[in-house]
């Protein structure tokens, strides 16, 4: 059918206990050629793919805010991968692009994605040349990760939440392989001014003045989109712009991609006519994060609030205003060149000597086994408070309170964390069992004109600047062609200036490495720039392990589904109104089974379908904003739950004969899962 009218209209890791801590514009000039380039621009070959990354719908613990209290009860929307392949058909190069719509790409995951790619590929798609990240939304199940900070208000590693993220990952790689033709890519910048503001200006304002003379609002502004095509068919486009995936709040319980999946969503869905359960290619719109770290979407400075006091509004809206700037900038794109190459390297961040160059008094230094600071407990008012009592700049333990979640620190590494007020040191608790990482994938990767500086943690707008002003120093491009992409490849929390990191406001508390982990970083991607730029070999240096076979989780599986008496499974417990009037809301309620005995990944858990010539089309799923699924336990002793499906009928849908439809599966005491689908009575619209 063709596509519907589009309708117009913090900090991260708040915690509840100890888990907390843990937790959580005018286009440049062309670059000069790298090793990479050649003479003669011969084109692209250009693919792109979608595929579902949702993990377990109910009672799994929700990755981002870090809170034991979310658990996830339903979906909103699901969430998806996005994948792009761009091949230089001069040189044979290609690179491989995704981002997903979740908090975080965990090392586990990306161990995960390339073992498989390898399986399908062998060595055609490798370390170097496959960049993953994430857009950091805040609603998304948890527990794929191998490090037990980020597992523990999840209780624990959720296997099935990994597996749906790491095939869901894979297969949209696999789409846009096969998806390869040949195309162009164009690339445009400019700004947005209305979708963040800064969560940290305090912090902000102790840097120098040549760092904050290039954000006058304390924001930072730019968007920038490369945008696909292939011959002179739209293919997709990547659309860069720093927020915080916050508008949700830490009071949902319904899986979402927020306001960037919105963004995602509306591009593909409302204007491209994408219907993500047809099995044919469509267009492909990312919205990836830069440097977010201190840029939140809650425009009023507190969590669900602005520009409305509606958490989804919200989301809808700073998705729209992310989408409306982005087409804009589409529109104007201009074609680039150039080849594509990548570089990758790990680096033992808890262990390097940082040069006088890249450090702010021109003296040596150190970064320190990684510590969570005191302020980390506090979170933010911005985007989600944590444990009361504890603030924000804390550099000093309060008694007794913190007395009792302390873990003691050696003097030394408290010293070399000065002035954090160090509270658990993961570092030196990760030689026993994987608490924070130490090892961190740090990559470049050049498509065309633009480089990606992929860091594996968010950079709050000052460290993306600088990051970016070594990384274009070395290559001898613009600053405008040099991103910082955030939430890739791994995660290591946050990463401050120096002078940000001394107002141990809650991004310098999640700064693991000390104070002088952004002139590491600066240090160690001029390392790779030089490499990358002169066309040779880089050291990998040592790959983390794999640990896996060291996992463990809390959470109770399903033990067995049974529905209400007299009721079979998939049974209409509430039936709908025999007509609504378009802006109403439909709601009805099956019985059910549980979510965790089947994901559904590539389907869904409900439809709305309209009767079409006697025969009914589904015209909705799980994955549309009007709708949402809901799974609620009725009675935990006699495993009986129900299913809620509302339906927020829009003002353009057609008139017409309608019916939803309940799928799912259940689990019997013999450990058998069997099938069901349910439909309800017949009702009209309009």
């Amino acid at each position: 059918m063709p596509p519907p009218t589009v309708r117009r209209s913090r900090r991260r890791l708040p915690v509840a206990l100890l888990a907390a801590a843990l937790g959580a514009v005018t286009l440049g000039a062309p670059s000069p050629a790298s090793a990479s380039d050649t003479a003669e621009d011969t084109g692209y070959l250009v693919g792109r793919g979608i595929a579902d990354v949702t993990g377990e719908a109910a009672e799994t613990g929700m990755m981002g805010y870090s809170s034991f209290d979310q658990k996830t009860s339903g979906i909103h929307q699901r969430q998806r991968s996005r994948a792009f392949v761009v091949v230089d058909k001069a040189t044979g190069k290609r690179v491989v692009y995704v981002n997903a719509d979740l908090a975080m790409i965990f090392q586990s995951v990306r161990q995960g994605v390339m073992a498989r790619l390898t399986e399908r590929y062998g060595s055609l798609y490798g370390e170097d040349n496959v960049l993953l990240s994430a857009t950091h939304t805040h609603s998304g199940p948890g527990g794929y990760s191998h490090n037990v900070a980020y597992n523990l208000s999840v209780l624990g590693f959720q296997k099935e939440t990994y597996r749906a993220i790491v095939d869901g990952i894979t297969e949209s790689v696999a789409e846009a392989h096969e998806d390869l033709k040949p195309g162009t890519m164009s690339l445009g910048t400019g700004t947005l001014t209305n979708a963040s503001v800064n969560r940290s200006r305090e912090a902000f304002d102790r840097n120098p003045a040549a760092d904050r003379a290039a954000f006058p609002d304390g924001i930072d502004p730019a968007m920038t989109v490369l945008r696909f095509e292939q011959g002179d068919k739209d293919a997709g486009a990547i659309s860069w712009f720093a927020t915080h995936n916050t508008s949700i709040t830490n009071k949902n319980t319904l899986i979402s991609p927020d306001n960037k999946g919105y963004a995602s969503y509306a591009w593909e869905h409302d204007h491209e006519g994408v219907r993500y359960l047809d099995d044919t290619p469509g267009f492909v719109a990312a919205f990836p994060n830069t440097n977010a770290g201190d840029m939140s979407p809650n425009l009023n400075l507190k969590p669900g609030s602005g520009p409305t006091e509606d958490e989804f509004e919200n989301a809808r809206i700073i998705g729209e205003r992310q989408l409306d700037k982005a087409r804009e900038i589409y529109d104007d794109a201009r074609p680039v060149a150039g080849g594509v190459d990548s570089r990758l390297a790990y680096v033992d961040m808890e262990n390097v000597t940082v040069r006088p160059e890249y450090t702010p008094d021109g003296e040596e230094h150190r970064t320190c086994p990684a510590v969570v600071g005191a302020s980390t407990l506090a979170g933010s008012v911005e985007d989600g408070p944590a444990i009361p009592l504890f603030e924000e700049g804390m550099r000093t333990p309060i008694a007794p309170i913190l007395e009792a979640l302390r873990v003691d620190t050696p003097s030394w590494l408290a010293t070399c964390q000065y002035p954090k007020a160090s509270l658990i040191p993961t570092g030196l608790l990760s030689n026993v069992h994987p608490v924070t990482p130490k090892r961190l994938p740090l990559q470049i990767m050049k498509i065309g004109e633009l480089h990606l500086v992929a860091a594996p943690g968010e950079f709050t707008i000052a460290s993306g600047l600088r990051v970016r002003r070594t990384v274009a120093e070395q290559l001898g491009v613009p600053l405008d062609r040099v991103l910082l992409q955030g939430y890739a490849n791994a995660y290591s929390q946050y990463v401050t200036t120096p002078e940000e990191y001394d107002t141990q406001n809650y991004e310098g508390g999640s700064t693991l490495y000390g104070r002088y982990t952004l002139p590491a970083y600066q240090q160690e991607y001029a390392r790779i720039a030089q490499s990358l730029r002169a066309g040779t070999a880089l050291d990998r240096g040592t790959v983390p392990a794999d640990e896996s076979g060291r996992q463990f989780t809390f959470q109770t599986g399903v033990v067995y589904d049974n529905p209400p008496s007299g009721k079979a499974f998939g049974a209409v417990l509430k039936a709908p109104e025999g007509s609504y009037a378009r802006g109403s809301t439909a709601t009805v309620e099956f019985a059910t089974g549980h979510p965790k005995n089947n994901v559904r990944r590539g389907s869904t858990f409900l439809e709305v379908q309209r009767l079409e010539n006697g025969t009914w089309k589904r015209v909705l799923d799980d994955g549309d904003w009007e709708t949402t699924y809901r799974w609620t336990r009725l009675n935990g002793l006699t495993g009986t739950s129900k299913a809620t499906v509302t339906w927020k009928i829009a003002a353009d849908t057609a008139p017409g004969t309608y019916r939803i439809v309940h799928h799912g599966e259940a689990k019997n005491l013999l450990g058998k899962i069997t099938p069901f689908t349910g439909a309800t009575g017949t009702f009209t619209v309009g």
